[in-house]
């Protein structure tokens, strides 16, 4: 049995290992077969957002009328501008529903001059801004075509959260381990990194006129809906020709190329600093051309407002690219 989480990435100060993160990675060749295996590629995991894709299928197949930058703000996990808040708004509409019936909690916009200039106005945190409001409208939505109840939208027996579970479980080929409750109230899955690592395949290589395929094609025509700006999932599919990513909390990210070539982890200490580099790392490695976010696989320590050293490649990364 492989070790559970394995070193993945180091952090480097002027010289110094400072700190290491470990987890489990697992990544798919184009063919489908297992290109990596770092650390246990069957060990539990909570997806965390990384599943909102998977989330926004279950709500196309359940009848709503999702498209464009609402579907991509659906699968992904906005930072709260004012063009997120519109679209959520403009879903809310449709379903005849106000902002009142969102599940998630009140939060302030992770985007920086969005929330100064919501705190200069004297704008209290709303729901709409939480960067999980775009699914749980599309919940919302999906609940208000079939006539299902939307009071309890969020409960893991809802007609709708077991359409989630079945989609869940048919992408990533994996039973649902555990059930959770996730940050923004929503039910959570549980699956494995080599779930995860094959849902990515499954949207990527998805038939676009098929709703997995109908949500990898939103994200990647619009991906300032999936994050914002700056945002590295947004950077990712903007300059990674033809790629479908989404991160979550606690270092959870899964990221698909061209060709199905997909790469799933999990960070044992649940930061997300390195998760980008370490997919952008593995990508590479498969022969997918990640050269349009060099700046991504460049992740400085800094001392004294100056770079000192960086977060770089941890001992089984190494070892499995000079393996290659």
């Amino acid at each position: 049995m492989a070790e559970p989480f394995v070193e993945l990435a180091v952090v480097r100060r002027s010289g110094f290992v400072e700190s290491r993160h470990c987890g489990a990675l697992l990544a798919l060749d184009a063919d489908g077969g297992v290109a990596a295996e770092l650390g246990d590629g069957d060990a539990p995991v909570l997806p965390r957002s990384t599943a909102k894709p998977l989330q926004a299928t279950a709500c196309l197949l359940a009848g709503a009328p999702l498209e464009g930058p609402a579907l991509a703000i659906a699968a992904g996990s906005h930072t709260g501008t004012d063009a997120h808040a519109d679209v959520v708004r403009a879903v809310l509409a449709e379903a005849g529903l106000t902002e009142d019936a969102l599940g998630c909690p009140a939060d302030r916009p992770q985007d920086g001059p969005t929330r100064d200039a919501l705190v200069r106005a004297g704008e209290p945190p709303s729901r709409v801004r939480m960067n999980c409001s775009g699914k749980h409208a599309a919940m919302l939505l999906a609940c208000r075509v079939n006539g299902w109840s939307t009071g309890d939208y969020l409960d893991p027996g809802h007609p709708l959260q077991q359409r989630v579970r079945a989609v869940t479980e048919g992408l990533t080929g994996t039973p649902v381990r555990h059930v959770a409750v996730d940050g923004c109230g929503a039910p959570l899955f549980g699956t494995t990194v080599r779930g995860l690592a094959t849902a990515f395949r499954a949207l990527r290589l998805a038939d676009p006129g098929e709703p997995a395929g109908r949500v990898a094609a939103a994200m990647r025509a619009h991906p300032e809906f999936v994050g914002g700006p700056g945002h590295p999932n947004t950077e990712l599919m903007r300059h990674v020709p033809g790629a479908v990513a989404k991160g979550g909390a606690e270092g959870v990210l899964g990221v698909a190329g061209p060709g199905g070539r997909s790469v799933a982890l999990k960070v044992a200490d649940g930061n997300p600093r390195a998760t980008t580099l370490i997919a952008l790392e593995v990508l590479a490695g498969l022969g997918v051309d990640v050269s349009g976010v060099a700046d991504l696989r460049v992740v400085p320590v800094l001392g004294g407002g100056e770079r000192v050293g960086e977060i770089a490649p941890g001992t089984a990364l190494r070892a499995w690219a000079a393996a290659r």
